[in-house]
């Protein structure tokens, strides 16, 4: 049974989700959690005047993802940063680009979840991840969250990201906060809860 990852990160914060994710989805037996990168839109000239070039090495093994391997999928759990309140431009490119996939119905039936991070605690994580929905929707995907079984989104006693709709991370306008102990353990629930309901629908349990 196998769950794709599928990210987007300029600066590191959401590899690091992603890879909590991955940590989330393995711990169900039986389920495979791969990680790839959407592909850049952006020249090198441009991420190196944003400063993207040396944190983007730490996950520059990561394959880029191609759009055929997402039929190879149970589950698709979608990473991506918030731009004014919705996806980056690159993983909105990459989905444009599955109109194929779409006519053809292949991602019908399986599993489809998204995370992301925002600079700003109110900088449009919940907006990110509903408007992402949409076109999971208008390709027949079951759409999954992250349930309040996980309470540390609940907690107040500290900023943290993390809502029903997915996990998520406060980035901070430098790019200055890494990922929590809460939000990241947020991030390895939805991995899991993903993986535990894909399993189920593939006939794996």
């Amino acid at each position: 049974m196998k769950v794709l990852i599928v990210f987007y990160s300029m600066y590191g914060h959401i590899y690091k989700m992603a890879e909590a994710v991955a940590e989330g989805v393995r711990e169900i037996e039986g389920a495979e959690a791969e990680l790839r990168q959407a592909p850049e839109t952006l020249s090198e000239e441009i991420l190196t005047k944003m400063g993207a070039i040396e944190p983007q090495k730490s996950f520059s093994h990561i394959p880029v993802c191609t759009v055929d391997e997402l039929v190879e999928a149970d589950a698709i759990i979608f990473g991506t940063p918030t731009r004014f309140g919705n996806m980056c431009g690159q993983m909105k490119q990459f989905l444009d680009a599955t109109g194929k996939l779409w006519m053809s119905g292949k991602l019908v039936g399986k599993v489809g979840s998204v995370f992301t991070s925002s600079a700003t605690q109110h900088g449009g994580q919940e907006s990110t991840i509903l408007t992402f929905h949409v076109p999971l929707l208008a390709h027949g995907m079951v759409i999954v969250g992250l349930p309040y079984a996980f309470k540390g989104q609940m907690r107040i006693d500290e900023i943290t990201g993390c809502s029903p709709y997915g996990a998520s991370t406060i980035a901070g306008g430098a790019g200055e906060r890494l990922p929590s102990g809460n939000e990241l353990d947020g991030a390895r629930f939805q991995g899991r809860h993903v993986a535990s309901i894909a399993s189920k629908l593939s006939g794996s349990q």
